[in-house]
C-alpha cells in the first residue's frame, strides 16, 4: 500500500505541479494580455488624437481658403466695377480743353454761337459722365485733403484760412474714389 500511496502521491504532486504551472503560466498570458491591452488603449488614445488634430487642421485650411475665396470675388467684383476708371480718366483733359475753349469763345465778341456749341458738347460729355458714375468734385464745402490738392496760397482779408479761394482745375470722383483731386488755391492770411 505504501507503493500505491506514493505513486498515488507523486502523481498528485505532478498534478500540483502541473496546476501551479497553469496558474503560473495563465497569470504570465494575463500579464502578457494586460500589456497588450493597455498597449492598444495607448495607441487608441494617439489615434484619437491624431484624428482630432487633422480634423482641426481641415477646418482651419477650410475656413483660409473660405477667407481667400471671399476675398477674391470681393476684389474682382471691385476690378469690375471700377473698370472704366482709366478710361474716364483720359478723358478728363478733354474737358479741360473745351473749358478752355468756352472761356475763350465767350470773351470773343462775336463767339456766341461757338460758345453755345462748346456748352453743349460739355452739357453731353457730362450726361455721359453722369451715367458712369464720375461726378465734378464740389469746392463749395471747404477744403477737404481727400479731394482737393492745395497748389497755392493766397492773402485774402475777407475770407477764413484754409478756405477755396479759387479752382484752377476741376476735380472728379468716379463713384467713391477720386479720379483727379481738385487743384484750388487755399486762403492763407
Amino acid at each position: 500500500m505504501s507503493e500505491k500511496h506514493n505513486i498515488a502521491q507523486d502523481t498528485l504532486d505532478e498534478v500540483n505541479v502541473s496546476e501551479e504551472s497553469c496558474i503560473q503560466a495563465d497569470n504570465e498570458e494575463s500579464t502578457q494580455d494586460s500589456q497588450e491591452f493597455e498597449q492598444l488603449e495607448t495607441s487608441e488614445h494617439l489615434l484619437e488624437q491624431k484624428i482630432k488634430d487633422l480634423q482641426d487642421q481641415y477646418l482651419r485650411t477650410h475656413a483660409d481658403f473660405e477667407n481667400v475665396k471671399k476675398r477674391l470675388e470681393k476684389e474682382k467684383a471691385q476690378a469690375l466695377e471700377y473698370a472704366n476708371q482709366n478710361i474716364l480718366k483720359d478723358l478728363l483733359p478733354i474737358i479741360d480743353t473745351l473749358d478752355k475753349a468756352l472761356e475763350s469763345a465767350n470773351a470773343l465778341p462775336s463767339g456766341d454761337k461757338i460758345a453755345e456749341g462748346l456748352n453743349l458738347t460739355l452739357g453731353n460729355f457730362s450726361k455721359v459722365l453722369s451715367k458712369y458714375g464720375v461726378e465734378a468734385i464740389s469746392t463749395e464745402n471747404g477744403f477737404d485733403p481727400n479731394l482737393h490738392e492745395a497748389i497755392m496760397q493766397v492773402k485774402d482779408e475777407q475770407k477764413e484760412d484754409g478756405t477755396i479761394h479759387q479752382v484752377l482745375q476741376k476735380g472728379y470722383k468716379y463713384k467713391e474714389r477720386t479720379l483727379r483731386p481738385a487743384m484750388v488755391s487755399i486762403v492763407k492770411n
